[in-house]
């Protein structure tokens, strides 16, 4: 995907953000003509068959006269989403990583203590 001539253009500021098996990347540059604008990019990665890996790019262009709108945009979906999840009609996969990662913890205590439990302390002798 091209960015439409642009590809050269400096980043003015760049920040990664890794989530899950995605990362995005909020990209600050600049046009020909001084203005500001972010790219966000999508990255997620892929294998093929042959274990290659490869990295599928989705990437949108937002100016800054679109800013407040897209915020606009943004903040009304997220709390639609919010209030969907409210209702729990819907999948909170959020709620279940946190809930394994809660049961790995249990286990590795219950591991660590079941393992305690065999150590002889040299008081004990």
């Amino acid at each position: 995907m091209s960015d439409y001539g642009n590809e050269n253009r400096e980043e003015l500021y760049s920040v990664r953000v890794r989530a899950g098996k995605r990362t995005y990347f909020f990209d600050v540059k600049e046009t020909r003509g001084k203005d500001l604008y972010m790219t966000i990019t999508e990255s997620k990665r892929n294998f093929d068959n042959d274990g290659n890996v490869h990295y599928q790019k989705h990437k949108l262009f937002l100016y800054r006269e679109d800013f407040e709108k897209f915020e606009d945009g943004f903040i009304d979906a997220t709390d639609k989403i919010k209030e969907l999840m409210a209702t729990g009609n819907y999948r909170d996969p959020i709620a279940e990583r946190k809930e394994n990662e809660g049961d790995e913890e249990s286990a590795k205590e219950e591991t660590s203590e079941a393992s305690n439990e065999d150590e002889v302390e040299f008081d004990d002798l």
